[in-house]
């Protein structure tokens, strides 16, 4: 069977935009495997135009893995739907998610395999861009020394340490996950090292001193965030879907539309084979 699916690339190192497929409808298997195999080898895929129902995206969704349920909506924490993440930002709100790089939950024991935002109404004022960086490319262009001695080390991710970056606090009885997970994993699929540590989530490398953690991270996030080669910007138009290989992409919201509305929802995926695996161990 011969599909439609084309893609165009947004940069050399990360993302395409993808056109030819209409998310409403119930996908063949061929198509679905045309998407896995370009999601592995871009990692960022954006959909446009796509007028999709809550469920439709569970769907679509679900081709990939099984649906997370963010910690946000356990221990009582919220009564809306598990599987959905409501980004709602009104236009005389103080802060959005996601304003600082980072993976998604990566302070899970298994993170999300991948993210899927849709966005339905954008600010008025064209702003709302996400950038998405190349996790792979941050641990290739690492010079060999540091990348031996990261690829020995884990880094502790605390659901607290990004709760209290808007202000939240923990009410008794509430729980919100932590974990270590190794500096530099393995792809599960790709087999292909990936730099994970980020700035939301992870507060510290375990086993060495506070101050010598920081400079390494620290150094790591400037990395990050400051080379733009391996970085890619969706600018989003309304009724845009978005999906990213959470295990090895890295991603920002801009807030740069104070005093304008914006909305969206993420369902996420994972399965068994996101469990991050140090690169070391895995060879």
């Amino acid at each position: 069977m011969t599909t439609k699916i084309s893609s165009k690339q947004i940069t050399p190192s990360i993302g395409s935009e993808v056109d030819g497929v209409d998310l409403s409808d119930d996908l063949d298997e061929q198509i679905v495997e045309e998407l896995r195999e370009l999601f592995l080898d871009r990692m960022v895929l954006v959909f446009r135009d796509q007028l999709i129902t809550r469920d439709q995206h569970k769907r679509f969704a679900g081709y990939f893995g099984d649906l997370h349920v963010h910690p946000s909506k356990r221990n009582g924490m919220s009564e809306t739907d598990p599987e959905v993440f409501i980004i709602d930002t009104p236009a005389d709100a103080k802060w959005s998610n996601g304003e600082t790089w980072h993976s998604d939950v990566s302070c899970e024991d298994i993170p999300p395999l991948a993210s899927l935002l849709y966005v339905s109404k954008v600010p008025e004022n064209g702003g709302g861009d996400t950038l998405f960086a190349n996790m792979y490319e941050a641990y290739r262009s690492l010079s060999d020394d540091l990348k031996a001695y990261l690829e020995k080390q884990t880094a502790f991710h605390d659901g607290e340490k990004d709760l209290r970056q808007y202000g939240i606090r923990l009410r008794e009885g509430q729980y919100y996950p932590s974990a270590s997970h190794p500096v530099i994993v393995c792809h599960p699929e790709t087999k292909t090292p990936v730099l994970f540590v980020n700035e939301s989530f992870t507060s510290h490398i375990e086993g060495v001193a506070p101050w010598e953690s920081n400079m390494i991270l620290d150094g790591l996030y400037h990395h990050i965030a400051s080379n733009q080669t391996m970085q890619c910007r969706v600018r989003w138009s309304a009724n845009t879907l978005v999906m990213w290989d959470n295990r090895c992409v890295q991603h920002q919201a801009i807030r740069d539309y104070v005093g304008y509305a914006r909305y969206g929802e993420r369902v996420s995926v994972v399965d068994e084979d996101s469990v991050p695996v140090g690169y070391m161990t895995s060879k």
